[in-house]
């Protein structure tokens, strides 16, 4: 007989949620082995860390969490456990804060191949090693057969904010300048493709990356970025709003300045959607003195997480609370808030 913990072709079975042998055996062998963090391997109900250590990288805590729910599992570039790791981190990050600690909250459907879940974990223990994160702490879940769609996966993350750093929705000012990191939309698409929905000649990858390096190395140059988001569901176009909104100000960008990928372009013709609207999950938008552009894009683009920055318009007074884009043609239109949802289940 093997002494694998796990047989090929082996499912999560109910009794993988009891809190029994079963349970113990697929945290302590799949999670535990594979996250390798010394504070998980205590298997404590909580993390548990010392003030000194956070206190001496900032003055403030971040504390975020978001669920991922994505279908399918794997697509094109990424998968579930990427996105978990990656979109936690890219929360913190954009508050001006450098994450630190995750927590990993797992709700598994009855009959998942375990070793989906195993490709899933050591994506997220590579995505972290990438971040330069620990996953700390977690919980595992088992539900019956229908009851979720293979797997859902909550984290939430821990990160300190250094003294100085003030980036707030609300802070844009008229004249500031408008930055985003490259190319537009390609997350939305990357799941359009993996669903099936088209047949793609060329496949378009997702996006998903850490962004914390980059805005580290941006605040470097400019500590006073004033507004930062990272444009996950709802896209460009809805942080722009709630920039103007909480700003109480007024975004113009420039359409012909948008880096958007021809296939994705194509893409959002054939179904009919906006790219302005899609899913990105490596893409900041950043608000930032005008002064400061040619130096952040000078940065930005040496980064590969920033290889096709872009300035893409400014901040006006007015018409306060909205954004407009001028079009190709030399119109301007108004980009309200997405209504509806035009991708269900991007992340």
């Amino acid at each position: 007989m093997s002494n694998a913990p796990f047989t090929p072709g082996q499912t999560i079975t109910m009794a993988h949620g009891s809190g029994g042998k079963a349970m113990h055996q697929l945290i302590e062998s799949l999670f535990v082995a594979t996250f390798d963090d010394p504070q998980l391997s205590q298997l404590e109900d909580q993390a548990r860390f010392y003030f000194a250590e956070m206190t001496g990288a900032g003055d403030r805590l971040a504390f975020t969490t978001d669920s991922y729910v994505v279908d399918p599992l794997f697509f094109p570039g990424g998968d579930i456990g990427q996105l978990a790791v990656t979109g936690t981190v890219n929360d913190l990050a954009v508050g001006g804060a450098r994450p630190l600690y995750l927590s990993c909250g797992m709700i598994i459907e009855e009959g998942l191949p375990i070793e989906t879940l195993q490709a899933v974990a050591q994506s997220m223990k590579r995505s972290a090693e990438t971040a330069g994160v620990s996953i700390v702490t977690g919980d595992t879940k088992v539900v019956p057969r229908g009851a979720c769609d293979k797997l859902f996966i909550n984290t939430a993350g821990v990160g300190v904010i250094p003294a100085g750093i003030q980036i707030e929705a609300g802070g844009a000012k008229p004249g500031d300048a408008i930055l985003i990191n490259g190319y537009l939309g390609d997350h939305g698409a990357a799941i359009v493709d993996a669903r099936g929905e088209l047949a793609m000649e060329s496949q378009i990858e997702t996006d998903c990356q850490p962004l914390n390096h980059l805005i580290a190395d941006m605040l470097a140059v400019c500590p006073d970025i004033r507004c930062l988001r990272d444009a996950t569901r709802g896209g460009l176009a809805t942080v722009l709003n709630e920039f103007a909104a909480a700003g109480n100000c007024c975004m113009q960008i420039e359409e012909q300045a948008l880096p958007i990928r021809t296939e994705v372009r194509g893409i959002c013709e054939i179904l009919g959607l906006d790219p302005l609207y899609l899913a990105n999950e490596g893409k900041l938008v950043a608000v930032v003195p005008a002064q400061a552009v040619d130096a952040l894009l000078d940065l930005m683009r040496a980064h590969p997480a920033g290889a096709h920055s872009a300035a893409i318009g400014c901040v006006a007074g007015a018409p306060a609370g909205r954004v407009l884009i001028k079009t190709a043609f030399g119109s301007q239109r108004i980009v309200d808030t997405l209504i509806g949802e035009q991708l269900p289940r991007i992340c």
